[in-house]
């Protein structure tokens, strides 16, 4: 019996391969533990929730984050994810020179309505495993935030579930977002 080979491609097969033109520049895919991974089309609600945040915490920022949307996130030689929303520190370059790596996250946010089981199963584990201090899911078909915190051992070790009332980023407490505008 022949033994089934995978090949996983490297964060730089996958830039290669959208230079070259194999992956379309209008593609909608990020690598996810070496795996080319469709993305979702992106809905109306998807779409105006992404905006919704990043109206919020760009005008709250007070120049302690840069807000990225829809952007690269480098974990590594196999996983370039693309979070719907990231806060991230503040640096020089602009991330001009090199995407920002989980170091730089403060806060992640996937907005999730039919990418939902993906995001909690496959995302959240590998943002835990590279210590992302803290992911919010807004999980849309349970009208619910879901905020993940203390990464140990790639797996959070804190979980909230909100439908209403304040939340806030562990690192800005006072960049609270009412969770009833975005559910």
């Amino acid at each position: 019996m022949a033994t089934l080979l995978t090949h996983r491609f490297t964060v730089s097969d996958y830039f290669r391969m959208a230079e070259s033109g194999i992956l379309p520049s209008e593609a909608r895919v990020e690598l996810i533990d070496g795996e080319i991974v469709d993305m979702s089309p992106i809905g109306p609600f998807h779409s105006g929730s992404v905006n919704k945040l990043a109206r919020r915490f760009m005008g709250n920022d007070s120049g302690h984050w840069w807000v990225s949307i829809q952007a690269p996130l480098d974990l590594g030689e196999h996983d370039m994810p693309e979070p719907d929303l990231a806060l991230l520190r503040p640096v020089d370059h602009c991330y001009t020179d090199a995407h920002p790596v989980a170091a730089d996250v403060f806060l992640l946010i996937e907005v999730s309505d039919s990418s939902l089981s993906f995001d909690q199963t496959v995302k959240l584990p590998l943002y835990a495993k590279h210590a992302v201090p803290e992911v919010w899911i807004l999980n849309v078909p349970q009208r619910q935030l879901e905020v993940y915190r203390r990464p140990q051992g790639g797996v959070y070790q804190d979980k909230s579930v909100h439908r209403d009332g304040i939340v806030a980023p562990a690192s800005f407490p006072d960049a609270g977002i009412e969770v009833g505008e975005l559910v």
